[in-house]
């Protein structure tokens, strides 16, 4: 797939683990504590352990069914511990708010951080009608300290709880609002991913329970592609770091989201169709992440370790979706002597500052524009129903694709094809 070596990351964990045999140390205490001063004789810290997703694990944690949690200030326990938790369906239906017309500051078109999403959430009445509190006021945010607590953690090995003591660690939140009765307590990302690490929540969580005397609410949004995705948490056992309860889930936008399927038919009338590129067809069946990879190289350009690093995807993922995203010319790809760097094309620029409906429409467009998707939503409006993969692979060995030969590929490919097909059918909202 790649050439590139192994990310910074991955070698220095590798080296640790051997350094102080970590592995055998867990097989005969059930964990293993290692302090940042030791983490930094290979690598910074605070890069070395903080891993937000599961795909973000490096491998020997993977293969080994470990995670890492920090308990001091420069301290951190790495067991079997079962520390993260997948999100729940989104199939509820979006909210649609607006700002207020005096906004002039904020550009629904350009969120670049979670900051702005958050601010934006605010002045459109999200959070409010979300939490059902018309007197909120920002109060606590940013990083502070944890004071002292106990919890328990299931134990993906021995089925049973282990204890963690957190004395003084470092937590950071991305926002808190408070009203006459709750304090939510906010968690804020920008990528779209299957998972979370819950001690993102979990530890604000303990940490203000024990500092006010209302109800704290944890909350996790993920603002993505227009759409503002809020999830409503609880610990049905504050001790219990896997107590973790879903409460409420809704998903809001503040740009008109009416998309019908006369708007649908009318891109696909009128698309070109294109010549194939000579880049692997794609194999990347959430075009939601494709989006999303061209929002995260919003403004910036990152390197093929940065994006498999920083975000919900692992090496072969990354490398998935920058080709899916190439392939419809939303990003552009150069070396840098064995790096590998991503920035986002003039085509992905224009698009993304588009509003809402302009915006999908156009990533239909570039869909449609290639023949083997094109024939299979023809032959979805004709049939009304999804042709078999039998009828796709034949579509696909009709559209002259580059690099798409064997029947096994053929059959991979042919996901990816659904699931953009999919995609463009979910966008037929008509409120």
């Amino acid at each position: 797939m790649s050439s590139e070596p192994k990310s910074l990351t991955e070698d220095a964990w590798e080296k640790l683990f051997e350094k102080y045999d970590i592995l055998h140390q867990i097989d005969v205490n059930g964990e293993f504590r290692i302090s940042a001063a030791q983490i930094k004789e290979f690598r910074e810290p605070r890069l070395m352990a903080k891993f937000d997703h599961t795909i973000n694990l490096p491998k020997i944690f993977a293969d080994n069914h470990l995670a890492i949690l920090p308990i001091t200030r420069g301290d951190y326990v790495i067991s079997h511990f079962d520390a993260y938790h997948k999100f729940e369906s989104q199939n509820n239906p979006i909210t649609r708010v607006s700002l207020p017309n005096y906004i002039q500051s904020l550009n629904t078109n350009n969120i670049p951080s979670e900051t702005i999403a958050l601010n934006c959430a605010v002045a459109a009445g999200i959070i409010s009608q979300f939490l059902n509190d018309e007197a909120l006021v920002a109060t606590v945010s940013g990083r502070m300290g944890s004071g002292s607590f106990d919890f328990n953690i299931n134990d993906l090995n021995t089925h049973t709880p282990r204890e963690v003591s957190v004395n003084n660690s470092q937590i950071e939140i991305d926002a808190a609002y408070e009203g006459i009765n709750g304090l939510a307590i906010f968690e804020a990302k920008r990528d779209i991913s299957e998972d979370f690490l819950v001690r993102q929540l979990y530890y604000p969580f303990r940490v203000w329970r024990n500092r006010v005397t209302k109800q704290v609410r944890p909350i996790f949004l993920v603002y993505s592609n227009g759409i503002y995705r809020l999830y409503e948490y609880s610990f049905s056992d504050p001790n219990n770091y896997n107590s973790i309860v879903l409460v409420n889930q809704k998903n809001y936008s503040i740009e008109d989201t009416t998309i019908e399927i006369t708007d649908i038919q009318s891109v696909l009338g009128n698309s070109k169709v294109e010549d194939e590129p000579q880049i692997p067809f794609p194999q990347a069946d959430s075009f939601e992440r494709v989006i999303n990879i061209c929002e995260l190289l919003d403004g910036k350009e990152l390197t093929r370790n940065d994006i498999t690093e920083k975000y919900a995807f692992d090496a072969r993922q990354t490398d998935y979706y920058t080709d899916a995203a190439r392939y419809l010319n939303l990003l552009e790809r150069r070396k840098d002597g064995r790096t590998t760097i991503y920035t986002l094309s003039e085509t992905g620029k224009n698009i993304l500052s588009l509003s809402y409906k302009q915006r999908q429409l156009a990533f239909c467009k570039l869909i449609l524009s290639h023949r083997a998707f094109a024939d299979t939503l023809r032959k979805y409006f004709e049939c009304g129903s999804m042709p078999t993969t039998s009828d796709i692979i034949q579509i696909m060995k009709n559209a002259n694709l580059y690099s798409v030969e064997s029947r096994s590929t053929f059959n991979r490919r042919s996901s990816t094809i659904k699931g953009w097909i999919n995609w463009i059918l979910g966008l037929i909202n008509t409120e």
